[in-house]
């Protein structure tokens, strides 16, 4: 009769550590938007990598982003303009990974605050070497024009909202784009 052998615990831990530091969280949200039609949105987590991948589908308002915190850069691609935008992440501002993986768990709160807003100014030189913000990036950019933006403090005061593309990233981050973007 053949006989069981105990699984080598120092091993079960290590796998069991292993599979945590190395998860990946996929969140899906469906969100109410202002007008009243529904956006879906998607929140793609690797933790390895530390990248997260926003896509929000809303017909020809679709984007996709890259937030990649190992680099410190965030790229959008936009559907309506067929272009990229490429910016530095204001860390101060941006939910970490963590973070974005538990507020996408909890329940929207009632009497929550309006998020956060974060406005970019577009510039018209286009980037020509996609590939200086990483490989990411570069996937999401490759085959499009890609623009850098610069944050831009004081927004209300200096910038002119019109022209602007938002990306509401679920409850907690808006970003506004502004400038005009692509050819």
């Amino acid at each position: 009769m053949d006989t069981l052998e105990k699984p080598n615990m120092s091993l079960v831990i290590l796998l069991t550590v292993l599979g945590v530091v190395f998860a990946t969280d996929n969140i899906n949200i469906n969100n109410r938007g202002n007008d009243g039609g529904n956006v879906h949105q998607t929140v793609n987590i690797d933790n390895h990598d530390q990248v997260a991948n926003i896509n929000q589908y809303n017909g020809w308002r679709s984007w996709h982003s890259i937030w990649d915190y190992g680099n410190g850069f965030f790229a959008a691609r936009l559907m309506s303009t067929r272009a990229c935008v490429v910016s530095r992440m204001n860390r101060n501002a941006v939910p970490s990974l963590e973070e974005l993986r538990k507020s996408t768990q909890e329940a929207p709160k009632a009497n929550a605050p309006p998020p956060r807003t974060l406005t970019y100014t577009v510039t018209q030189t286009r980037v020509k070497n996609v590939k200086q913000f990483g490989s990411h990036i570069e996937s999401l950019c490759k085959g499009v024009p890609t623009f850098y933006a610069q944050e831009t403090q004081g927004a209300g005061l200096f910038v002119n909202m019109e022209g602007c593309t938002d990306l509401g990233i679920l409850r907690f981050l808006g970003i506004s784009l502004c400038g005009k973007i692509g050819c």
